[in-house]
């Protein structure tokens, strides 16, 4: 549980999660639409990944992540406070904003490589 909340922690690891609650995502999408940079993203993405919140798969080049369906069910509680406290922070509703900007403009890690 503690390694967990230590995870959780960070402002940028709680701004993927929310993302990543709207759609599954490669990390040049989450990169783009958090304007950070990719090693950034991607150590976030490796702790939450090692800590069971979310998994990844492989499509030709690109890895794509989502939540694990396992901490979802496993934690509906937590998922569910999760959920409902990123509705009320400006920089995630900020952030899904952007998201959905991004995807209108039918952006992809094809169309940013």
């Amino acid at each position: 549980m503690e390694e967990l909340f230590k995870v959780l922690g960070d402002q940028n690891r709680l701004r993927i999660l929310s993302l990543l609650m709207h759609q599954e995502l490669c990390v040049c999408e989450i990169e783009e639409i958090l304007q950070i940079s990719q090693s950034n993203a991607s150590r976030h993405l490796t702790k939450l990944k090692y800590a069971g919140i979310i998994s990844c798969s492989k499509k030709a080049q690109w890895a794509y992540y989502r939540l694990e369906p396992e901490f979802i069910s496993s934690r509906a509680l937590l998922y569910q406070y999760l959920q409902e406290q990123m509705k009320n922070q400006s920089i995630c509703r900020e952030d899904a904003k952007n998201l959905q900007a991004f995807n209108e403009n039918q952006e992809s890690c094809k169309t940013l490589a």
